[in-house]
């Protein structure tokens, strides 16, 4: 299976929310179906999604299908998100030292007043997270 069709199948809200049911453990397709408001066959095309992306595993029960997570599947997202973690840790230590000295130039408490608190816009870089803006001028 290509990584691809795991991130297309993690990319849906409708098929994490199924995903996020599954971790209190197996359900059969109809209890899993019950809060969405959508047709048995458009919620059948998320479950095969899911299980070609290997992310659940199904057996029968009887008349039943159940489903179970397959949370190894889940590692090769965690390990490519992992990836990405010292830009967050980078960002956190930055906050961390900017909420240190802020409490550091603060009153005795360590409270300061609303416009001590906010950084000055020109003290922080910003981000357009616009695709559209993506291109090179």
């Amino acid at each position: 299976m290509a990584d691809t069709d795991l991130f297309r199948a993690v990319s849906d809200p409708t098929r994490r929310a199924i995903l996020d049911r599954l971790i209190d453990g197996d359900a059969s397709a109809s209890d899993l179906a019950t809060p969405f408001a959508m047709s048995q066959p458009a919620f059948s095309q998320h479950l095969r999604v899911l299980r070609q992306a290997g992310l659940v595993a199904v057996r029968r029960d009887g008349r039943r299908r159940m489903y179970a997570l397959r949370p190894a599947s889940l590692r090769r997202i965690y390990d490519w998100v992992g990836r990405y973690e010292r830009f967050w840790d980078t960002a956190f230590d930055r906050l961390g030292a900017y909420l240190d000295a802020e409490e550091a130039d603060g009153s005795p408490d360590g409270s300061t007043s609303r416009t001590e608190a906010s950084p000055r816009p020109s003290d922080h870089p910003t981000y357009d997270d616009n695709p559209e803006h993506d291109h090179e001028a």
